[in-house]
């Protein structure tokens, strides 16, 4: 019962500190030295959509609760876009700096 009760508030802190928050792919570019061209690369990036002040009570908790279901729904939905993205980049940075090469 106890044990129960910490995993539960334990859970709840974990989300309440991940609350509203959603993570996003993001392009960047960066000089690559080696071909002597521009590389994009792709990078998840934290967006803080809202903030939660003051709950105490069951709608509260679910609200938070429904937050965090929402960042890690966030993370796995964008992870493997960022993974894919960054793939098709190496393999356009690789055709393109061949090319370059005399």
């Amino acid at each position: 019962m106890l044990k129960h009760r910490i995993l539960r508030l334990l859970t709840l802190a974990l989300v309440a500190v991940l609350q509203a928050c959603v993570y996003v792919p993001k392009t960047t570019q960066v000089f690559d030295p080696e071909c002597q061209r521009v590389s994009k690369h792709m990078v998840l990036q934290e967006v803080q959509v809202a903030a939660i002040h003051g709950c105490a009570n069951e709608a509260c908790i679910a609200l938070i609760v429904g937050a965090g279901i929402v960042t890690a729904a966030s993370v796995v939905i964008s992870g493997p876009i960022v993974v894919a993205g960054n793939v098709a980049y190496w393999f356009e940075k690789k055709a393109q700096c061949q090319r370059a090469q005399p």
